[in-house]
């Protein structure tokens, strides 16, 4: 197919595809989390889940209102105005994908570290991280302004890169479905977990991110790729305690009646607590 066929069909179905592959991805971590759990709940299930994907619908309603065009728009417009690192350099299609999607990668952890180092952002951020248990709806848990923020860095990346629609939908793909996959309350064979971590953020490294020490909390910032981690020195292989006695969340947050109820995820931000 070329790459005007390649580029309307991304923007026919990029709505249904993004459903779909959510959806499955969602279904298959949601089995696998029932059939072999790696930690034990400390709270309720259902208020958890109940709070953490009312928490989503919330955001996806408040940024469907702001940003009809979300990211595939934004990368539409921009290509028709030629703006762009990728608009500027005449590459190979497949070369300008891959490479569109590992800098896409990059800005998302750089954005993460970025979260943590600015005490206004780690506000917002900390709705997060402030989940007392990590599972597959934990990977959806964000305050609805790091959302918009989110969604700000992301038009503005792409403005400065200027990538193929393909690409920005390939990206939002793996960002959506690896959240689910590495915040799961999964076990994975230690074997295969070291495997997979040479490339991928694997459930037991993101754990760690998770963790109440803040030395555990400011790394291993990726989401899907676990080079940048490598590569910036911020890499941590095991918590501490180990993934069974490790304790979740943030130090100063650990009532559940705040942290994993809707009212209380909102107004988390603006609590006065360090």
């Amino acid at each position: 197919m070329e790459t005007a066929g390649i580029e309307n069909l991304v923007l026919e179905r990029e709505a249904l595809i993004r459903i779909g592959v959510f959806a499955a991805v969602f279904i298959v971590m949601l089995v696998w989390e029932l059939l072999s759990p790696k930690r034990g709940l400390t709270v309720s299930k259902m208020q958890r889940w109940t709070n953490n994907i009312a928490l989503m619908i919330v955001n996806s309603v408040v940024l469907r209102l702001l940003f009809p065009a979300a990211a595939i728009g934004m990368a539409y417009s921009v290509g028709n105005m030629g703006w762009g690192l990728f608009n500027l350099l005449d590459l190979p299609f497949w070369f300008e994908v891959v490479s569109a999607v590992l800098l896409l990668d990059l800005a998302i952890y750089l954005q993460h570290w970025m979260m943590h180092a600015l005490p206004i952002m780690w506000r917002l951020h900390r709705v997060h991280h402030a989940d007392l248990d990590i599972d597959l709806t934990t990977g959806s848990r964000f305050h609805t302004l790091e959302i918009i923020l989110s969604m700000l860095i992301k038009w503005l990346v792409i403005l400065l890169l200027g990538p193929a629609l393909l690409a920005v939908l390939i990206f939002e793909l793996l960002l959506n479905g690896m959240a689910m996959f590495n915040h799961a309350n999964v076990a994975l064979p230690l074997g295969l977990d070291r495997r997979l971590r040479y490339l991928l953020v694997t459930p037991d490294m993101h754990r760690v991110h998770h963790s109440v020490l803040m030395r555990e909390t400011n790394s291993n910032y990726g989401f899907n790729l676990s080079i940048w981690d490598r590569a910036f020195k911020t890499y941590i292989d095991q918590p501490q305690a180990g993934h069974h006695d490790m304790t979740i969340g943030v130090n100063e947050f650990r009532d559940a009646k705040q942290v994993d109820r809707l009212p209380g995820m909102l107004a988390l931000p603006f609590v006065n607590k360090a």
